[in-house]
């Protein structure tokens, strides 16, 4: 499913789930067609720019399973800062980040583990406070891996936690400003 309500393509859409959703919600920070885990919707229109052009940074966490086992000083990389390509072909170097090799998924997300996997594959949890456009997946790209597996498990201390694939979670719009670590205005 993509994170959108209407599409000119015949794809699943957050309109199809079983839930009725109030006039004027949105995504924020969408997730593309091959990503998964935590989506938020709300229909304040302020809390995009607020968390994500504010002058705080907002973390955003994702487990990552990457192809073949990832090397010392590829994870090294990736923690100070991997050069990736950006809009109109410019070069971009990642600050620092939190990576960590993970090695047991389903503690963080159950349904991280609920699919085949096949073959090698490593386990990251990376914090970014930013998001380039593909951003975890080019940085994967820029030491050797591919990304096979990318799921959204918090913004901030929103947690994914035990939410299964489809289902939606309501919260109260105080609680909701709080966990995001962003002002409450009514």
């Amino acid at each position: 499913m993509v994170s959108q309500f209407i599409s000119s393509h015949k794809v699943g859409l957050l309109g199809d789930l079983d839930f009725d959703f109030p006039e004027g919600i949105h995504a924020i920070g969408r997730l593309d067609n091959n990503s998964e885990g935590l989506l938020i919707l709300t229909t304040n229109k302020k809390v995009t720019r607020l968390l994500f052009s504010g002058d705080k940074p907002h973390k955003r966490v994702y487990l990552v399973q990457v192809n073949n086992v990832l090397s010392d000083d590829s994870l090294k990389k990736l923690q100070t800062g991997v050069s990736i390509p950006i809009k109109n072909g410019s070069k971009y170097i990642t600050p620092a980040c939190d990576v960590s090799i993970i090695d047991e998924p389903e503690k963080l997300y159950a349904a991280a583990v609920t699919k085949k996997e096949y073959g090698e594959h490593t386990w990251l949890l990376i914090t970014l406070t930013e998001g380039k456009f593909h951003q975890v997946r080019k940085m994967m790209a820029a030491v050797k891996h591919r990304c096979k597996r990318l799921i959204r498990v918090s913004i901030e201390q929103i947690e994914l936690g035990d939410l299964e694939p489809g289902h939606v979670k309501e919260m109260a719009e105080r609680d909701f400003f709080e966990k995001l670590n962003i002002e409450y205005k009514k």
